[in-house]
């Protein structure tokens, strides 16, 4: 082997390593004696960084979302997306199969209120083994699709389920937010929230209760503070998960959530970045 072979062999395993020390997969007990498994993207920064917890959505594990869990890596934060067994993508099959159409299976899914319970005790879980590691110095809580409901109700939106989360992140960021339903949030459901709050859209980010406008009522009465409600231009429900044509929805959607959660961490709310395609509502 040449000497420049060899160089490169040592760069790649270099790269190699460096990877699988940035990426963990494990799995943490519940408090109910279930695992909740975990993909770990650690910090590029202090020995003890604030904390990003990531909720996939219905169907989604622990593997999705990969590209929000680098971009909050690099930007300093020990990442951690979450996948939920309950509401993962064999009981979304079976689901589907019981309800006998796609629509209905993930009705089915995200307005149950034991699989929100259940990721509450993911939750609860994550928290736990990354506090055994260090107490970071601020959470966040992020969540796409079913994950965003998740992460409403950790942030103490109305609902019509009964379920009551310990609440308690610095933040919270929904992708694809919930607007009002039947089933699991009424009109007001915003008006209970106190905490930061950043939702991100798509003007092509259909769901079970209509377009992108359903989506942005999410964001009607949410009490004063430091809350942004993002709209990207052509982005679809799917690529806020990192599928697709996404390029142009998570270099938005990195953008604005580093640029929200990096100011709140300062003890500040940040202006709104200036993107192009995308219209921002301070609140």
């Amino acid at each position: 082997m040449s000497d420049a072979s060899r160089w490169l062999s040592t760069l790649l395993l270099i790269g190699v390593a460096t990877c699988l020390r940035a990426q963990q997969a494990v799995s943490v007990p519940r408090a109910d004696g279930a695992q909740t498994p975990l993909m770990v993207y650690e910090a590029n920064g202090p020995a003890c960084p604030p904390l990003a917890l990531i909720s996939p959505g219905a169907g989604g594990d622990e593997k999705g979302l990969r590209y929000l869990g680098e971009a909050l890596s690099k930007d300093g934060w020990r990442a951690i997306v979450m996948g939920h067994r309950e509401s993962g993508p064999a009981p979304l099959r079976a689901d589907i199969r019981r309800a006998g159409s796609v629509r209905r299976g993930v009705a089915a899914m995200v307005n149950d209120a034991g699989n929100y319970r259940a990721r509450l005790l993911d939750i609860a879980a994550t928290l736990k083994w990354a506090g055994q590691r260090c107490r970071a110095p601020f959470t966040a809580l992020l969540g796409h699709s079913m994950g965003a409901h998740t992460v409403q109700l950790e942030a103490g939106a109305r609902n019509l389920l009964d379920v009551y989360a310990a609440g308690g992140f610095d933040a919270y960021v929904a992708l694809s937010p919930a607007g009002p339903d039947a089933a699991v949030f009424p009109p007001d459901a915003a008006s209970t929230i106190r905490a930061p709050m950043l939702m991100i859209t798509g003007t092509r980010d259909r769901g079970l209760g209509g377009d992108y406008h359903w989506r942005m009522r999410a964001f009607d009465g949410i009490a004063p503070g430091c809350h942004w409600l993002a709209v990207i231009d052509g982005s679809t429900h799917m690529n806020f998960a990192g599928t697709g044509l996404a390029g142009r929805t998570e270099s938005a959607t990195v953008t604005l959530v580093t640029t929200w959660l990096d100011a709140l961490r300062g003890g500040r709310c940040a202006q709104p970045p200036r993107l192009a395609g995308t219209s921002i509502r301070a609140g």
